[in-house]
């Protein structure tokens, strides 16, 4: 670490509630081993720009990268990151309800040092038999979680996850995980609202772990979904992306 801190880059496509929260918690004492150095949004009209500056953050450390259209996982988009990141000296990548695919060269270069918030349930070691993958943001998983346990009729619970990042989308190991109770009278709305706290819960909690070295991964003792299940789970996903366009 420099100076005895981990500098960060907060990776944002949103509100910037998360990095928002990062921010301060940095500010009041909670992460004292952890400085941003710089967010980069992948949207202009991102919300969480006028956050990150209201927190402090200087405005030329504040940037937008768009992904290239067409190619949004292009080495070039990733080598506008890097770019930006090495002229920070950033040690450590999070993405936080950052939307576009993180190209392989950025992965490369921060290899099991990028993490990303999600806000469902993940198990990178059984693909595509969770609440993550290709479409899953925002509030298409918690519809899709509701829409499946009401199905299937057990586990009502829902969870914020924070994961590596690997190639693969939301296949890299869990780092932190913790637990929602659904309840009778949830909705989508209701749901992410209550789940969204625990959201910024989790991510500090990683980042303490990184600035303090305490990092270990999680593997699941079974798995979240049975194989007859599968189609429910489908169904689930579908159905939310159809409710929800823009996640």
């Amino acid at each position: 670490m420099l100076n005895g801190k981990l500098r960060i880059a907060l990776l944002i496509s949103g509100g910037g509630t998360t990095a928002r929260e990062i921010l301060r918690a940095c500010k009041d004492g909670r992460l004292p081993h952890v400085e941003p150095a710089l967010v980069i949004a992948s949207k202009p009209d991102a919300g969480g720009i006028q956050k990150a500056m209201t927190e402090g953050m200087d405005a030329k450390d504040v940037i937008v990268i768009r992904p290239e259209r067409g190619s949004p996982g292009s080495p070039k988009f990733g080598e506008a990151i890097l770019k930006a990141c090495r002229e920070r000296e950033v040690q450590f990548i999070g993405q936080y309800g950052w939307l576009p695919i993180t190209p392989f060269n950025v992965l490369v270069e921060y290899e099991k040092m990028i993490v990303n918030q999600h806000p469902g349930p993940l198990d990178p070691a059984n693909p595509g038999m969770d609440f993550g993958g290709a479409g899953m943001y925002g509030r298409r998983v918690h519809c899709a979680r509701l829409y499946f346990v009401r199905v299937v009729q057990r586990d009502f619970w829902t969870e914020a996850v924070v994961h590596r990042v690997v190639y693969y989308v939301d296949q890299g190991p869990l780092l932190h995980v913790a637990r929602v109770n659904i309840l009778e009278k949830d909705d989508v709305v209701s749901l992410q609202e209550r789940v969204l706290p625990v959201e910024h819960r989790v991510t500090i909690e990683v980042l303490r772990m990184f600035s303090e070295g305490q990092v270990t991964e999680i593997r699941r003792e079974k798995p979240l979904i049975a194989r007859y299940e599968l189609g429910y789970l489908d169904e689930a996903k579908k159905i939310a992306i159809a409710l929800w366009p823009n996640g």
